[in-house]
Parts: structure tokens; C-alpha cells; sequence
């Protein structure tokens, strides 16, 4: 062979989201070393940036129903250190701080020279793939996210005329929910009265127009975006939901999938969502059929995530379907600086109240909410190993984030020990038997072996 990428062999480590605010660097411990040796001994690290990585050059969005996402540039030094290769910015915290906090953090990515994708100056640059260079092969990353914390945060795509608007490469998502008949004769008549059924003829406009449903019997009403799909309702046995994707955000989406597979020896696609299926561990519908579609398109890895937990792992064609991994770094609670709507939402006063006074009240001092979930704090490092091009297996290595320690302390990756990673691998034998998926566990590793 003239060249060692000939092979298609390749190692790649996965992980899902790093919510990083402090050093990684300094920390010598053994089980934390261990997860960095499996990054940097990796032909390909990757993981979804759940930052934005500025110095509060723009201003703080506003309709924000969580934390604005924020750390120092040097932050992305630290991911480098720790032997990432790669990164996702397409997540809902994008557009915190508004187009200014997009481009920033697109320049300081560049600035440390870390390939990144799903954000861009226009919709083009968003979805368009991001390269790197590795000695078994060009990989490609595309990325892309379904749920936004700030409304307006898509990106928009230029015209001759016409600068494009910077964003993220979101893919529209629109829920249906299945009812009985007597539930949907009830909203008919309630609708009626509020007068709804008025309003929707004259806002027939926008991305979700009402002539989509015209005359298909279902039932639905704008919700308060047009960017947003108002939820719409069909009579069925008992009760569901469903979701689907915009077809033109699909169909352009597979278009630089395709156009990755030209161009790199590898490809990953990266997605961050925000829908559930029936239960908070299964992938929602669109996300199975993005998937599905992705792969058919030519990528070797999808990797979701969004939920700040895991759910299951399918092998599809010969290829993994990570539907979601969960937190690798989760330091939400030392970000800087808060703007003050966040401490209005939990009546502090926001100009005497102090950071840690937010983060203590989001929290109940640790006993609500995300502080109290061990899901949240137990994931994996995902080892794909390819060998002549073929899905060999794959090694799942159970992390633990420290679920209860002070706020200065949690939140690092060090490798599970014991009970704690038996629990998150037994986790992902449950959710990735649906799929067909095997998962068999030893000396605290699991292992999925597929050919």
C-alpha cells in the first residue's frame, strides 16, 4: 500500500456532551487519565461542544427558559488537550447570545485550529461538512440540531442580493398526536368558541401553512412562532405522538452527507435532539428515520445527543446508531455569568443575587431536577473499531461524573468503577435490545462485536 489509510482501518472515540467551563489539565487522578488515554490513543476523538466559547461579545438572548451556555476560549485548548480531534456546535444553546455569540465562537474554534461543524455564517456554511486529517484518513463531520433555547436561532441561507443571517443548522421538527374521537370533537368546539378556527384563515402563510392539512381530517393551531410547527392531532386507536422532519431540511441535509462521502475516507454525522419517543430512554421518530437516512447516504457513524442521558445503540447496515450518549463533561453549574432574566425566573434579586445564588435556587441546593438524576451523570466513552472498512465492534467504557459533590469538583469524566459502571452498562444492554443490539458485559467493559 502506498499509503497507511488504504487500510480503512480506524479507531474512533465517541462521546456526547461537553458542558466544560474549567481545566482539565491540572488533573492527575488515574481514572480520569484513563478516559484521556482513550481520546488521545483514538485515531479520531469527537464530541458535541455544549458551549459557547466567547467573551461576552454579544448579548444575552432573551425568551430563555434555561442557562446561557458560556466559557472562556481557552476552554477549547482544554478539549484539545484532552485529545479531542473534531467537534459539534449545532446544539440548543447556539444562539445564547444571539449572531454574535454564533460567530465568535466560530472564529475562536478556528483560532485553536479545532475542526467544528453545524453553525455558519449563512444556512450553507451551517450544514456544510467540517474536515480532519488523521493518518487512517479524512473524516468528515456534519452536524445538525432539532430544538433551540433562543427562538431565530436558524441560520438563513444568502441570495445574490441578500446577506444570509448566521445560525445553526436546524432540521424543523412538527409533533402529531393521536386521540379519540370524542377528544377531538372537544377541541374542534373549543377551538370554534376561542375563535382559533378564524386566526388560522388568516395566517395561512409561513412554513406551516394550513393548506398541508387541508381536508385530511386532522386538527391543529399556530402555535406562537411560524418557525415553530404547531402541534396537530388525528383520531386513532387510544392515545400517542409522533414527530416528523421538514422534507427540504432532510433532503439538504443528505445533500452534504453524499458530498462528505466524496470527500473523506470516514464520515460522522452528529445530532443534537430534543424529542422523546414514548418514554424518556427511546429515540423519537425522526430521530430513527434521520438515522436510517443519514447512513443510507454514506455516513459510517450517527451520533445523537441532546438529552443530557443515553439512550440505545443500533447497528444498521452494518453501521452504529448512537442514539444518544450522554454528558462526557457536565459543569453547567461554575458558568461565570448569568444575565439577569435568569435570576428573575427564580425570584432572586438579580442585582444583589450572586452566581452560585442561581445555580443553588435552579437546583434546589442538589435536590431537583438534573442534580438528582444519576442518568445524568453516568455515560460512556464509545470506541468504534473499524478493520478493512467493516464495523468490528465496539467498546463501550462507563464514565462517572461525580453525582453530588460540590459544585467546584463534579462534573470531570473519570473511568465507572464497580455497582456504578455495571448500572450504565446493564442501562444500555436494556435500551439497545429493542434494536437487536447485543451488548455483553466483562471486567467492566462492554463490548458489541458485529463482524
Amino acid at each position: 500500500m502506498l499509503y497507511d489509510s488504504q487500510s480503512n482501518d480506524i479507531t474512533m472515540a465517541l462521546t456526547g456532551e461537553s458542558l466544560i467551563t474549567r481545566s482539565l489539565s491540572p488533573f492527575t487522578e488515574e481514572g480520569f487519565l484513563k478516559v484521556i488515554d482513550l481520546l488521545r490513543d483514538a485515531d479520531v476523538s469527537f464530541t458535541n461542544a455544549e458551549m459557547l466559547f466567547h467573551d461576552y461579545e454579544g448579548c444575552p438572548g432573551i425568551e430563555h427558559p434555561g442557562t446561557w451556555m458560556r466559557a472562556e476560549p481557552s476552554m477549547i485548548g482544554e478539549l484539545q488537550w484532552a485529545g479531542f480531534d473534531i467537534a459539534a456546535c449545532a446544539m440548543n444553546h447556539a444562539y445564547d447570545y444571539g449572531e454574535t455569540g454564533v460567530l465568535v465562537n466560530i472564529e475562536n474554534f478556528d483560532d485553536f485550529g479545532l475542526p467544528h461543524a453545524g453553525t455558519g455564517a449563512n444556512l450553507a456554511l451551517a450544514r456544510a461538512p467540517a474536515y480532519v486529517d488523521t493518518a487512517k484518513g479524512r473524516v468528515a463531520l456534519l452536524a445538525a440540531c432539532d430544538h433551540l433555547q433562543v427562538p431565530g436561532g436558524e441560520a438563513v441561507n444568502q441570495r445574490p442580493d441578500m446577506k444570509g443571517k448566521p445560525g445553526v443548522n436546524f432540521i424543523h421538527v412538527e409533533e402529531a398526536y393521536t386521540i379519540d374521537q370524542a377528544s377531538m370533537n372537544d377541541l374542534k368546539r373549543i377551538s370554534e368558541a376561542l375563535g382559533w378556527e378564524q386566526g388560522k384563515v388568516a395566517r395561512r402563510q409561513g412554513r406551516w401553512p394550513q393548506e398541508k392539512w387541508a381536508d385530511t381530517g386532522e386538527f391543529f393551531r399556530f402555535g406562537a412562532s411560524r418557525r415553530i410547527a404547531p402541534p396537530k392531532f388525528r383520531v386513532g386507536e387510544g392515545y400517542g405522538q409522533t414527530t416528523m422532519m421538514d422534507p427540504e431540511d432532510l433532503k439538504q441535509n443528505l445533500k452534504y452527507v453524499r458530498d462528505a462521502r466524496r470527500m473523506a475516507d470516514w464520515v460522522m454525522f452528529s445530532f443534537h435532539c430534543g424529542y422523546h419517543g414514548a418514554s424518556s430512554s427511546e429515540p423519537a421518530d425522526h430521530l430513527i428515520e434521520l438515522a436510517h437516512a443519514v447512513i443510507d447516504a454514506g455516513a459510517d457513524v450517527f451520533i445523537g445527543h441532546g438529552p443530557h442521558r443515553d439512550k440505545g445503540i443500533e447497528i444498521y447496515n452494518g453501521k452504529p446508531i448512537f442514539y444518544s450518549i450522554g454528558d462526557f463533561i457536565l459543569q453547567n453549574d461554575t458558568v461565570l455569568l448569568q444575565p439577569s432574566d435568569a435570576y428573575s425566573r427564580y425570584g432572586l434579586d438579580w442585582w444583589e443575587a450572586t452566581p452560585a445564588d442561581y445555580y443553588d435556587a435552579r437546583s434546589g441546593k442538589q435536590t431537583r431536577g438534573q442534580d438528582v438524576g444519576a442518568v445524568y451523570w453516568q455515560s460512556i466513552v464509545a470506541l468504534a473499531n473499524w478493520e478493512a472498512g467493516r464495523l468490528k465492534t465496539i467498546e463501550l467504557h462507563p464514565i462517572d461524573l461525580g453525582m453530588g459533590l460540590p459544585m467546584g469538583q463534579r462534573g470531570r469524566p473519570v473511568m465507572a468503577q464497580g455497582a456504578v459502571a455495571r448500572e450504565i452498562l446493564e442501562r444500555f444492554q436494556s435500551m439497545s435490545k429493542p434494536f437487536g443490539t447485543t451488548i455483553e458485559i466483562a471486567d467492566g467493559l462492554g463490548v458489541i462485536t458485529v463482524g
